[in-house]
């Protein structure tokens, strides 16, 4: 790592390793959840080490967190054990509104600009700002140029010609698309974007029971009813095995899965957002990404504030690696994504390009009571659980609505 001396890193008997510096006075507890790529971990012990090497008075102990890190996070972070520093997939504006979360506005100074303003944007609740972003990842749709090509089809563009790509491409030994093992994933959040629709409104109204948005998540309901779908894979829809071992020619996946797709096929894959519903609308790229953000019940507030200053917003070389080292992802500070030169070629700049044209995060207020009541509902609609599309949604949205105002005060 250019120009970043590194300390030495001793495991820690409680699941993490702490950076040892003579004369720490503060021991930060800093929370990861537990990356899939390979090297993910190292790095973040190497950057803990070389922060208390800048800062001797500040170890940082390294928690690793696999499995359901959002439940353990959030049971922990109501005991002495509460991590002094803890990332979150996308952001929930509850953090913010029960003072969970230290506003980070005075850590961002004159490098404010220099962030994209969506993520700005997506982390600020009452004009203040909550965290800042390690990360920005990309999910769009990967497909198999041969395969495609044998079978005299064009890359999908609406999703009547995906639903007709995943069919044809569908044989007795293989599937045509794979978007996740239950069959749904992410994707009806994506329905209801690529249809005009929002998941919720900019007056914090749970938006998905609009007609739009049930039409586009009733439709999905054909790629169950045509058999098209891989369902219970061995991987799930964010690792890229599916598609590199050849089960299906088209997957739904990550940005961060490019470098291994690349290795094992070459130039023989494409990326496209998720088509839109109808001829002449809008397709959808997923942006999410993971945050940084610090405990303001913690015992350490300053100093887990100098931590993140220090590793998110002043250290773009390791940003840099970050991002282009393990797997890609997009910076999320403008000079060191216009520094990345391995997202500047090829798949990796058409998929960048695509999330800056096409581009939409989840609301501040998709928190996982919001997120699961919208989910199971689209669940039961794609799966034809029975009922009517528009009554199952908007019971849900109904109860989307409540967890809201609940949120919100």
């Amino acid at each position: 790592m250019a120009g970043t001396a590194v300390a030495a890193c001793s495991t820690n008997p409680n699941g993490g390793s702490a950076s040892t510096g003579s004369g720490a006075a503060t021991t930060l507890n800093v929370w990861f959840h537990a990356y899939g790529e390979a090297g993910t971990q190292q790095a973040a012990l190497r950057y803990a080490a070389a922060f208390t090497k800048a800062n001797p008075s500040i170890a940082v102990k390294v928690t690793w967190v696999p499995g359901d890190y959002t439940t353990k996070l959030n049971s922990t972070l109501l005991t002495a054990d509460a991590p002094d520093v803890f990332e979150y997939g996308d952001f929930d504006e509850g953090f913010a509104t029960s003072g969970q979360i230290a506003a980070l506005d005075d850590i961002y100074g004159d490098t404010r600009s220099d962030f994209n303003q969506n993520d700005i944007d997506l982390l600020t609740a009452g004009g203040k700002i909550y965290g800042v972003k390690s990360l920005d990842d990309v999910m769009m749709l990967y497909y198999r140029k041969s395969a495609l090509a044998k079978a005299g089809i064009t890359p999908p563009r609406t999703f009547d010609e995906l639903v007709a790509a995943a069919k044809q491409l569908t044989t007795k030994d293989n599937k045509g698309l794979f978007i996740g093992n239950d069959g749904v994933g992410d994707i009806p959040t994506l329905a209801v974007w690529s249809n005009g629709g929002d998941l919720v409104d900019a007056n914090g109204k749970a938006a998905f029971a609009s007609p739009k948005a049930v039409a586009a998540i009733a439709g999905l309901k054909r790629l169950h009813d045509d058999k098209s779908l891989l369902l219970g894979f061995t991987t799930d829809w964010w690792d890229p095995s599916a598609l590199v071992q050849n089960v299906v020619p088209m997957q739904w996946g990550g940005l961060w899965s490019m470098p291994a797709i690349k290795t094992a096929l070459g130039d023989d894959f494409g990326v496209l957002p998720w088509p839109s519903f109808t001829a002449g609308g809008t397709p959808a790229i997923r942006v999410g990404g993971w945050t940084s953000m610090v405990n303001a019940k913690g015992k350490n507030v300053d100093a887990a504030k100098k931590f993140v200053q220090w590793l998110w917003i002043q250290q773009t070389d390791l940003q840099r690696d970050w991002s282009e080292s393990y797997g890609f992802h997009v910076p999320p500070r403008k000079s060191v994504a216009a520094a990345a030169d391995k997202l500047k070629q090829g798949a990796a700049k058409e998929t960048v390009d695509l999330a800056a044209k096409y581009g939409r995060t989840y609301p501040g207020t998709w928190d996982n009571s919001v997120s699961t009541a919208f989910t199971a509902a689209a669940t039961k609609v794609i799966t034809g659980q029975g009922g009517d599309p528009a009554q199952v949604m908007a019971a849900a949205a109904q109860q989307a609505q409540a967890e809201i105002d609940k949120q919100r005060g």
